[in-house]
């Protein structure tokens, strides 16, 4: 599915979530996800340095640079399409980043309920 077809979790279609860092499973700067993304990276989420040091201890360090990837590391306040259910883990372990609604591709509700989304959102009032 391209970004022109995507939804995100407000039932609109998704903007884009980040492109410095250029992020997605198929790095075009959206969460947009299909059957090769078994991660489902579907959470356009605003990097903390409690999220990172989370999923670093989970397992999956997003902030130790990567030049064999051509991965930068992340840093506090990079947006990042993060897997639902690693954000969902966060979220049980109080430590969830906040989330762009606009950007996060509705298939993560399949993995979050969407009130726990909508109290992280930056992006709604």
């Amino acid at each position: 599915m391209n970004d022109n077809e995507a939804l995100n979790v407000l039932g609109e279609i998704i903007v884009p979530c980040s492109e410095d860092p250029v992020t997605g499973f198929y790095r075009d700067g959206c969460c947009n996800t299909g059957p090769e993304d078994a991660g489902k990276h579907t959470v356009c989420a605003q990097m903390t340095a409690e999220f990172l040091e989370f999923s670093k201890r989970e397992g999956n360090d997003l902030s130790t640079p990567r030049p064999e990837f051509g991965f930068d590391g992340l840093k506090p306040g990079d947006r990042w399409c993060v897997c639902a259910t690693r954000w969902r883990d966060a979220y049980e372990a109080g430590a969830a980043p906040p989330v762009v609604m606009q950007s996060t591709h509705e298939n993560a509700l399949e993995d979050i309920p969407f009130a726990a989304l909508k109290k992280h959102a930056l992006d709604l009032s």
